[in-house]
């Protein structure tokens, strides 16, 4: 059996498509699209994506961040970094119940700007898959006209962006 190297792509059956960013004698320590960082084992079920040579001492830690973003972007359609309104990093957002009795649960605004981000990327990535699908123009224009109101929806979350240029905008009024 060929060990595969750093930078190899895989498709695992429990945690999806990921970048091999390690490699011992007995694993793989792999970075997936949707469940994070987790070691395999070597000998372990998975299909090769793409193979990259078992140079592991001649691959940087640059060098794997550098593909693991481009593979990042490539299939989940993340654009370039987000950033956040300066008032709001180190925040967080308290969630009290209105049923008394029950606990409150504290939630960092980070990290759901971060969530929010993941939303509007996805939902642009489902826009470009619509564009390029084989639907009818119709139904392309119809399915676009939801997300249109899906990012109005989302539009109170604006607040939290440093830039105007990556908030979420919804239909414009007509009058």
């Amino acid at each position: 059996m060929k060990i595969l190297g750093i930078g190899s792509r895989i498709e695992h059956p429990e945690y999806g498509k990921g970048v091999i960013t390690n490699v011992s004698s007995k694993e793989y320590w792999v970075t997936f699209i949707e469940n994070g960082l987790e070691t395999i084992e070597i000998d372990s079920e998975f299909q090769v994506i793409d193979a990259a040579e078992n140079d592991v001492d001649t691959v940087s830690f640059y060098d794997v961040e550098q593909s693991l973003l481009s593979i990042l972007k490539k299939w989940n359609g993340l654009g370039e970094p987000v950033a956040i309104d300066d008032k709001w990093k180190g925040g967080k957002m308290i969630l009290e119940p209105g049923k008394a009795g029950l606990a409150s649960k504290e939630v960092p605004v980070d990290t759901f700007f971060h969530k929010i981000v993941m939303l509007r990327d996805r939902l642009r990535v489902m826009e470009q898959k619509i564009n390029a699908s084989n639907l009818e123009e119709i139904e392309k224009v119809e399915l676009q006209q939801y997300i249109t109101r899906i990012y109005g929806s989302l539009t109170t979350f604006n607040v939290l962006f440093k830039s105007p240029n990556d908030v979420f905008v919804g239909e414009k009024s007509s009058k």
